[in-house]
């Protein structure tokens, strides 16, 4: 399969929400979940939330676990029931579930502050990936990176016992969503700015290389998820754009002058929602997609307790839905 990829256009099903579940909070980036059914989630406040019995409508509770004081975005849940963090505006923390203790343990690299840390997971040996989707741009600013395209995002890696993490793949096109092979012998990384999914090799003779794993999208790639079933959920943040793809071949000048617009002017995410599943081989299992969805910028998926959740950076909640497949 060594430089084989797929593009995501195989047995589209649709998504249709059946439930929101309010939260107290704007933006639940990423929803990752726990082994007993629980969602954790972080929003625009700084908290970080734990929700259960979401399945029973109206009936969902929702506990602050902590504070990261900043701006939580990936989370990725550790053996021992700790909680990593992309914090956007403090770096890489590590949060105690239990008494809501958070401790940063990465904030620069190369003596440059970390920006924008988004997504994050961690290997049986104790080794963190982390991704970086923008030097140039902040959170607040994310639109003008997607569109003046400028391959400042990173993969870093901090080893086990390290304080400094070291860059492991530079250039990316708003480097987002990671998750590991069910072997960990590669990482799949995602690049919003390309709609596509990369394969970055860790063990092997290929050790070090990245090459495309999943290509053509029908959406910009965010937060990925891998569950129990061994299957990766790729949330997809917003459709295709034709006159963005031709834009960012475009001159740098002109994509700045496009930038500056962009920042300035107001957003509000199209009626979009999308996730992808895919395999170890880069295989498409389901393309579930609604174009007409009333739950907006789904930027993480995950399954608990049976069905779909879905995270957005700009609802004030999450979303359930029956989970694509599970009758095929």
């Amino acid at each position: 399969m060594a430089g084989t990829t797929r593009t995501a256009h195989e047995r589209n099903t649709g998504l249709v929400p059946r439930a929101f579940v309010g939260i107290g909070g704007r933006g639940p980036e990423d929803v990752v979940a726990d082994d007993r059914g629980r969602v954790l989630t972080g929003v625009e406040d700084g908290r970080v939330l734990r929700l259960e019995g979401f399945a029973e409508p109206g009936r969902a509770r929702v506990e602050t676990i902590a504070d990261t004081g900043g701006r939580p975005l990936g989370l990725e849940l550790l053996p021992d029931g700790d909680l990593l963090v992309c914090d956007a505006e403090r770096g890489l923390l590590r949060v105690t579930t239990g008494d809501g203790t958070v401790r940063v343990l990465a904030d620069e690299a190369g003596g440059e502050r970390l920006r924008f840390c988004s997504n994050v997971v961690a290997l049986t040996d104790g080794t963190v990936y982390f991704t970086v989707s923008t030097r140039r741009h902040p959170l607040d600013r994310w639109i003008g990176d997607i569109v003046e395209h400028t391959g400042t995002g990173r993969l870093l890696r901090l080893a086990p016992g390290e304080k400094e993490p070291e860059v492991v793949l530079d250039g990316l096109q708003f480097a987002n969503g990671l998750a590991p092979s069910a072997d960990e012998s590669f990482l799949v990384v995602a690049e919003t700015g390309t709609r596509r999914l990369l394969r970055h090799r860790l063990t092997g003779p290929r050790a070090g290389t990245a090459e495309p794993f999943v290509e053509d999208l029908p959406g910009s790639p965010d937060n990925m998820w891998r569950g129990p079933d061994g299957l990766i959920r790729v949330a997809l943040a917003g459709p295709r754009i034709a006159a963005l793809d031709l834009l960012h071949r475009a001159r740098p000048a002109v994509r700045r002058a496009a930038s500056r617009v962009a920042v300035r002017a107001p957003y509000r995410p199209l009626g979009f929602a999308g996730v992808v599943t895919v395999d170890d081989r880069g295989g498409i299992v389901h393309t579930a997609v609604d174009r007409h969805s009333r739950f907006r910028m789904v930027t993480s998926a995950c399954v608990a307790d049976g069905r779909l959740v879905l995270g957005s950076l700009w609802e004030r909640g999450v979303a359930v839905c029956e989970l694509p497949g599970a009758g095929d």
